[in-house]
């Protein structure tokens, strides 16, 4: 009987807590051990560039649930202790305080960390990476009408971060190395919209550049870049991406070829031991190949799937890859994760600020944005799972409803 085992999740972020969660919701009845760094309840991570910037809503606005429903639901959440080692032979966690907890079955969602940068000045005060509740709060205390700030990284993390700090009135500067905004996500043609919605809002967006140093004396004063101009700032945050937390699984043996390796159904190469989440690289049927996907939606959606495998349930998870960044008023939201496409449709008029990009290849839909136009994603991601090609004239054509197309 299920009564008897013990599931133990290492990781307390989003996708661990959705895990304890989905383990309960589909009926085991066993002990569930939830293990995480940080002393909170599991919590989402999206609001920390945006609405705990802007506003002080605290962990309340964030967290998953309440320290009483992981009591009410027989979850033994153990905060602020690392797992500092994994035996897989002996089935077994080593916690930093030295104590031992033995599982039968393992889930890891270890997450991710911030990538730090490696130039002169980067750990002086005023120097923010976004990571956590406490750096969003620390952050958000240090920005005010006319604070001056620099955010290194014009990736999804760094644009919200423009956009929350523009809301607090500060003035703001994005620096990106590349010549173009979210360009692992995006096509040019839509960096360019972007960044022109930038520059209308006021942020001094420049591309191209590189980062020499990090001025100041204890205290950052600007950001020096490889040309020999100093971009004056009293915060500067970093957001150049982030790297998978392997370390305790390949010190166990597992399999990792960034992030660790699991099947379609969430398992490692341990057949006890299975992860999910950011850490997580996983075939993708829609894309074709091995993905390592750092999103909300993923977080939540695979570990409770990963969940329900360790607890007997047989499923394939698959994800059409949905992800959304808000920056400024703006919602951009996409699906689909093509290597090439053989010309995009615009659909809606990009001048008014709201209008949908589907992707084309061989006459299909491979990816899909849509920009102040959430509505549509959902019938876009139907019509792209079809695989079906699509009149370019009716799907250009605001007056034909998507959800008809998508329906044939």
């Amino acid at each position: 009987m299920d009564a008897d085992r013990t599931h133990v999740i290492v990781g307390a972020g989003h996708a661990g807590g959705r895990a304890a969660q989905a383990m309960r919701q589909y009926g085991f009845e066993g002990e569930i051990l939830l293990i995480g760094e940080e002393p909170h309840v599991p919590y989402e991570r999206p609001p920390l560039s945006k609405e705990l910037i802007v506003t002080d809503a605290g962990l309340e606005k964030v967290r998953l649930h309440d320290a009483a429903w992981y009591a009410e639901n027989r979850i033994e959440l153990i905060a602020a202790k690392a797992a500092t080692a994994i035996d897989a032979a002996a089935k077994t966690v080593g916690l930093a305080d030295g104590q031992t907890i033995g599982f039968d079955r393992l889930m890891l969602t270890t997450g991710a960390r911030v990538r730090r940068l490696p130039v002169p000045g980067a750990d002086l005060d005023g120097v923010f990476y976004l990571r956590t509740i406490e750096d969003s709060e620390a952050i958000r205390a240090q920005i005010a009408a006319g604070t001056e700030v620099a955010v290194i990284g014009g990736g999804f993390i760094g644009l919200e971060i423009a956009g929350s700090a523009v809301k607090r009135g500060a003035k703001v500067a994005v620096l990106e190395a590349a010549d173009r905004l979210m360009g692992r996500s995006v096509a040019p043609e839509v960096s360019e919209w972007f960044a022109r919605m930038h520059r209308d809002r006021g942020v001094d967006l420049r591309l191209g550049v590189s980062i020499a140093a990090i001025e100041g004396n204890g205290t950052v004063s600007g950001v020096r870049l490889g040309d020999g101009s100093v971009v004056p700032a009293e915060v500067v945050v970093i957001g150049i991406g982030i790297l998978p937390n392997v370390e305790i699984a390949e010190a166990a043996g597992l399999a990792v070829d960034n992030g660790i390796v699991v099947d379609d159904r969430g398992r490692t190469s341990h057949p006890d031991i299975w992860a999910a989440g950011d850490v997580a690289n996983q075939p993708n049927a829609f894309a074709g190949r091995r993905l390592r996907l750092e999103s909300y939606q993923n977080a939540q959606d695979q570990a409770a799937a990963v969940a329900r495998n360790l607890c007997g349930a047989d499923e394939a998870y698959e994800d059409s890859l949905w992800v959304w960044s808000d920056q400024h008023d703006v919602n951009l939201q996409m699906t689909g994760a093509p290597e090439s496409w053989d010309g995009l449709l615009w659909r809606g008029d990009p001048d008014e600020g709201r209008f949908t990009v589907f992707y084309l290849a061989g006459g299909r839909i491979v990816a899909v944005n849509t920009v102040n136009n959430g509505r549509e994603m959902r019938p876009a991601r139907m019509l792209m799972e079809s695989g079906r090609t699509v009149d370019p004239a009716a799907l250009a054509d605001t007056s034909v409803k998507l959800l008809k197309l998508a329906r044939g």
